[in-house]
This record gives C-alpha cells, sequence and structure tokens, in this order.
C-alpha cells in the first residue's frame, strides 16, 4: 500500500539493515541456532547445506537460502510462529544503532526496517523495536514447511525495487526524498544510492573508502567477538547448534 505523503514537507524516512547492523549477527545463524538447540534432531541439515557451500558462487545466494533452511522441514507454521516471537524477544542490539532509532523516532521520520533475513521472524522484530514497516526475504509458509521452501531473496537491487512498489510518491528523480540508510554492507550500495544521507555500521575497508568519498558516517559498536578466530569458532557453534548462548545473545 502506498504511504499517504506531503509534497511540500515530506516526512523523513530511517531505513534500517538488520543483520551486521542493528546486531552484530545474521540472524539467521541466531535463528538456526535456537531451533537447533530445542530440536538436536534437525542437525541433519549440515549434511545437505554443506557439501552445497563449494558451490555457494555458482548457486547464488537466493538457492543458498533455501537450502539452508531445510532444518526447519516439516516444522508446523504454529511453531515457526512461537520460534519467531521468542527469538525476537531475546535478542540483543548495539545501543549506538539503537540510539539513533530513537532519534529518528523523536523527530517523526517514518521507520523501515529492510532486511535479507526471512521475514517471519524480521517482522517480529520489527515489532519488537516499534517500526512503522518491516521488510524481508518473504518465504512461503504451508502448514508445514517443505524441505527447500519457497522464497524470493530480497537483497540488493530487491530492496529498492520494494520500496519503490510501496511508496512511489516519496522517489524524485530516482531517489528516496529525505531518507537516511543504516547498514554494515556493500550488499545495500543500491539502497544507500537513493539515500540522501547515509550512516556504516563497522564497515569493512572496502565499504569505509567509499563512505568516505561520499561523505557518510561511520560507527563502530564493540562486536561481542574477541578475535577473527573467536569469531569462526562461534559461528561454526551456532551453526551446528551448539552451546548455550555461542552468539552471547545474554549478559
Amino acid at each position: 500500500m502506498p504511504f499517504p505523503t506531503d509534497t511540500t514537507r515530506p516526512r523523513g524516512i530511517a531505513l534500517f539493515d538488520l543483520d551486521g547492523t542493528l546486531l552484530p549477527w545474521d540472524c539467521q545463524v541466531l535463528f538456526c541456532h535456537r531451533v537447533l538447540r530445542r530440536a538436536p534432531w534437525r542437525r541433519f541439515y549440515l549434511l545437505v547445506f554443506l557439501p552445497f557451500t563449494p558451490f555457494a558462487k555458482w548457486l547464488g545466494a537466493e538457492t543458498m537460502k533455501r537450502i539452508f533452511l531445510c532444518y526447519l522441514w516439516r516444522m508446523e507454521s504454529s511453531e515457526l510462529v512461537s520460534h519467531a516471537r521468542a527469538f525476537a524477544r531475546e535478542l540483543r542490539f548495539y545501543p549506538e544503532v539503537l540510539a539513533e532509532l530513537e532519534r529518528h523516532r523523536a523527530k517523526g521520520d517514518l521507520l523501515v526496517l529492510t532486511s535479507a533475513s526471512p521475514e517471519f521472524y524480521v517482522t517480529e522484530i520489527g515489532r519488537r523495536l516499534g517500526f512503522d514497516l518491516t521488510l524481508g526475504t518473504p518465504v512461503e509458509i504451508p502448514d508445514r514447511l517443505p524441505f527447500f521452501p519457497d522464497l524470493k531473496n530480497h537483497k540488493g537491487m530487491a530492496k529498492v525495487d520494494r520500496l519503490r512498489e510501496l511508496m512511489p510518491d516519496r522517489f524524485k528523480d530516482g531517489h528516496l526524498r529525505n531518507s537516511h540508510g543504516y547498514t554494515d554492507s556493500t550488499a545495500d550500495l543500491p539502497l544507500l544510492a537513493i539515500c540522501k544521507t547515509a550512516t556504516l555500521i563497522n564497515p569493512s575497508e572496502h565499504l569505509t573508502a567509499i563512505g568516505r568519498k561520499r561523505g557518510w558516517n561511520v560507527t563502530r559498536p564493540t562486536r561481542p567477538w574477541k578475535s577473527k578466530w573467536d569469531r569462526l569458532r562461534r559461528l561454526a557453534a551456532l551453526v551446528a547448534g551448539i552451546g548455550r548462548n555461542p552468539g552471547g545473545l545474554e549478559s
């Protein structure tokens, strides 16, 4: 549904990525860990997913995401919703980025959460944080989830296309008027290209260089891992459903 707009003084829009931006981890591995800890038999998915990883470049992100989600095979939709709601309550976010979110809320800006993570839990996260609009990767959810769920990856230019569809009146000369984008990823460069201003969260050297040329802000919140190897160790535990809290979701 298009959003009503004031063509003279349009309401500001704040666009937030989720994974790596509002919190340090990719939520897909955090959600997977939650499910595997409560249903260890679902670790079988590693026997399916891991053999495909060497071919990820050729298969593409959308196909790899479908394969990864096979850990949800045969889960009832009601159970998935229960997991998603509990998961959203468990997450810990960067205080610095939450402060930016509250600053935009105080200004009366339209708050948009736009993520490549599955929409079934992104919607719950958006509800918890009080976003006006929440967009993620739509995943087909029948009564019981199939082995490889159908989905349409909400990443890169797909985020821009969806915004154009939902709020066409807010675009002028290819830009989203009075907008500010937040992300950690070069995948969101198409999104940042339509924004008036931007803030990068813990960007890579490459993205930092791009941001410096374009005058974007940079914020570097403290991440939970101590080193690259500590991050890899925690990541391995998350995808395998090992350990009580490798993602550091609790104090």
